[in-house]
């Protein structure tokens, strides 16, 4: 349980409902900003405006997916006013705060570094990306139908970079009877990908191996999907780009050789909230736990 914990949380999207819902269950005192456009109730969670005072006394501060913009904006999809995170607000957090995110932009990096703030981010935790990558090869898969004329089954498709999303991807794939390349850039995934009946190639010969694809899915956030990769495309072929912005595709180019290619983060918040959530939900509430148990024994 999280009796007596106090949480702060800013903003974010139907993700974070599933967030308050658990922490209240925990009984956890939460405080929100940012939902003052939401026509459901918060039962549980106590409403407040947006200011400094807040941040005295809190246990843990909850941010969204993207924690801040490069300016400390907070986006917050359930209201229109405007949250900006400064230094004089992290001057009010106690030294023992952790400050939670999905991923941090430099900005909000500086000021708990300046602060001497404990900032998570959970996007970069294993257990949470792996859990994300279902949803993210389901809304890939969606978006592949919806901009394709044949069926996933039977269909060429390529899978750049095999790590977590990627694994997904490619084995989601498989399942649905697509034959299937695997882009590697270390021996064990080679030799794993060719385990599974994928067919591996090494990223160095990436352009040898796209001259008949069907869909390419690109999960490395680089730029590896260059021009000269996109002239070697068949012209039905597909791109969809899963990586983090800006991606690792020419877009430029694709548009202008006629070739359909999408940038695509944040599939599992935009396709899956509730299960995206979730996910979120149970891996903060483990570790808001662990802190608490940690402070408790003066660790």
């Amino acid at each position: 349980m999280l009796t007596g914990v106090r949480v702060l949380l800013l903003g974010g999207d139907a993700r974070q409902l599933e967030v308050i819902r658990k922490l209240s269950e925990l009984d956890a005192s939460v405080t929100v900003c940012g939902f003052d456009g939401l026509h459901s109730s918060l039962d549980g969670a106590v409403h407040a405006e947006f200011d400094e005072t807040l941040f005295e006394g809190a246990d843990t501060l909850l941010l969204p997916a993207v924690g801040t913009d490069d300016h400390g904006l907070i986006h917050a999809v359930f209201s229109d006013r405007e949250m900006k995170l400064t230094d004089a607000h992290f001057a009010k957090l106690p030294q023992h705060c952790t400050v939670y995110t999905g991923m941090a932009k430099p900005y909000l990096r500086q000021l708990c570094e300046t602060r001497g703030l404990t900032l998570v981010e959970l996007f970069d935790r294993d257990d949470v990306a792996i859990y994300n990558s279902i949803p993210t090869a389901e809304g890939a898969l969606m978006m592949a139908i919806q901009h394709t004329d044949i069926t996933i089954h039977g269909s060429s498709s390529m899978v750049l970079g095999f790590g977590r999303t990627g694994f997904t991807m490619a084995r989601t794939l498989q399942g649905l009877g697509a034959k299937v390349k695997v882009g590697v850039r270390r021996s064990e995934h080679f030799a794993r990908a060719s385990e599974m009946g994928f067919e591996p190639f090494y990223m160095g010969s990436l352009l040898q191996n796209v001259g008949n694809i069907d869909l390419l899915f690109n999960t490395i956030p680089t730029m590896i999907v260059t021009a000269q990769i996109i002239a070697n495309l068949p012209s039905r072929a597909v791109i969809i780009d899963l990586a983090s912005k800006p991606g690792g595709t020419d877009f430029r180019f694709a548009e202008k050789r006629g070739i359909k290619a999408m940038l695509a983060p944040g599939l599992p918040g935009i396709v899956a909230p509730k299960t995206a959530g979730r996910i979120i939900a149970d891996c903060l509430s483990q570790l808001i736990m662990d802190d608490t148990i940690k402070r408790g024994n003066g660790i």
